[in-house]
């Protein structure tokens, strides 16, 4: 199936409790909450898409009901916890969505900590999949990394981790990391495998900008720093 058959749900899991920074999914960045700034590329896109947020949290609630095409989910204790796994509360999300009489083929997630995440992005991630959809039952976004990588032994010596790597940055083979940006996965195999990697998974590309996740106050500081820059023409 392609274009308008397909029903796409994105689940944004946007829990109240956050380790690293208190009340990071909706932290002013920039003075807006960080979770709208999800909320705004997500209701851009050209894909017709049903945007639900998945929460424990009333403050994160309020923040969301700021959006009229937005679906707020709320997510169950059992399912909010620091151990509690973002497909517990798609497949919590796509339950809910279905108590209400509306099937999806398609569970998107597209966490809150992703700033940069543009729609025109979105859009060509859903058509990269739906184009391949015959091979793949998932996607996930991934972004390029040339670092040089070193792991640690059980003796506590370090050692690169391709030895045979060349030195120069440039003629490196890149590796790519998972960015936590966007994955889509077909409904039915998300229930079968509880994995939105599915069974198969394949990858799309996305510049490093975009792929930048919010974890960390530093994470906050270089984001701001780089609206800061892209307001006033610095950086395009």
């Amino acid at each position: 199936a392609g274009g308008l058959m397909v029903k796409y749900l994105v689940v944004v899991p946007a829990r109240g409790g956050s380790k690293g920074i208190p009340g990071k999914n909706i932290y002013p960045l920039c003075g807006k909450p960080l979770l709208c700034y999800t909320l705004e590329a997500l209701s851009q896109c050209k894909t017709p898409l049903t945007i639900a947020v998945s929460t424990d949290s009333a403050r994160i609630r309020d923040v969301a009901s700021m959006f009229p095409n937005v679906e707020i989910i709320d997510r169950p204790a059992e399912l909010s916890g620091d151990t509690a796994s973002t497909e517990a509360a798609l497949l919590h999300a796509l339950d809910y969505m279905e108590g209400q009489g509306v099937h999806f083929d398609r569970a998107i997630t597209a966490q809150p900590t992703s700033p940069f995440r543009t729609d025109r992005t979105v859009d060509a991630f859903i058509q990269a999949f739906e184009a391949h959809s015959d091979r793949y039952d998932a996607q996930l976004t991934l972004s390029e990394n040339r670092c040089d990588f070193w792991v640690k032994l059980p003796n506590g010596e370090f050692r690169r981790l391709y030895p045979d790597a060349p030195r120069r940055r440039q003629e490196r083979e890149p590796l790519y990391a998972e960015d936590s940006c966007i994955y889509i996965t077909k409904a039915d195999i998300l229930r079968k495998t509880h994995s939105v990697l599915g069974s198969r998974c394949a990858g799309f590309l996305i510049d490093s900008l975009e792929a930048i996740d919010i974890n960390t106050p530093e994470d906050l500081l270089y984001a701001e720093a780089i609206f800061e820059n892209k307001k006033n023409k610095k950086i395009v």
